[in-house]
């Protein structure tokens, strides 16, 4: 056994009593071995003798400190777990190291239904359509497709209807913790290049309201 799995063994078998500090430590390997964000559940299930308490306390103090040291990378709270990131201002350097991809690309009719699907869920496909004055299966299938919308239950009465809501994919790929920080529809509208989409916006706030 060499000396990295004498060590690794030695924090498992002490987790009990495991200093702050080795800790923190640890949440920072799984983050940075992570490529999507981590719950606190999954930090829980790797370290389970650490309460959510110490899991937070541990994790905000990791945030605290790469702040203080004015680091090129950051830890956020996004689609309900934590993820280490680079921050803003280094975005053009990024850019021009790595050939830029976009993951998910979508078009205006895409991105107005999945707006109605974010702003009105859970929501039925009739729903969708009545809002957006055209059928929009195709567009739910494809935005399932993506994984940026889910099947999450059933209409209660007559039909049964499914109910589409949006998935942690959704809140990765928009940067939002969960679904409260949505921006607002106004900021919705200006992604929305013609009157007509707009339109249907207000329908959605006039709903919501």
């Amino acid at each position: 056994m060499d000396l990295e799995n004498v060590a690794t063994e030695h924090l498992m078998n002490n987790s009990d009593v495991m200093p702050n500090e080795n800790l923190k430590s640890i949440l920072e390997a799984i983050l940075f071995a992570a490529s999507e964000p981590i719950s606190v559940k999954q930090f829980q299930h790797a370290i389970p003798n650490i309460t959510v308490r110490e899991i937070r306390k541990a994790l905000s103090e990791l945030r605290d400190e790469y702040q203080q040291m004015n680091r090129s990378f950051h830890l956020i709270e996004i689609a309900n777990g934590y993820q280490i990131c680079t921050r803003p201002e280094f975005s053009d350097w990024i850019r021009k190291f790595y050939i830029q991809q976009v993951r998910v690309t979508l078009s205006p009719s895409a991105l107005e239904t999945l707006a109605i699907v974010a702003y009105k869920q859970p929501v039925t496909r009739s729903d969708v359509s009545t809002i957006r004055g055209v059928n929009s299966d195709s567009v739910i299938n494809a935005l399932v497709e993506k994984n940026l919308v889910c099947v999450s239950g059933r209409k209660e009465g007559a039909g049964r209807s499914l109910l589409f809501s949006t998935t942690d994919t959704f809140l990765q790929q928009f940067g939002l913790k969960d679904p409260s920080e949505l921006p607002s529809l106004e900021e919705i509208e200006q992604l929305l290049p013609t009157a007509n989409n707009i339109e249907h916006l207000s329908a959605i706030q006039e709903d919501i309201e």
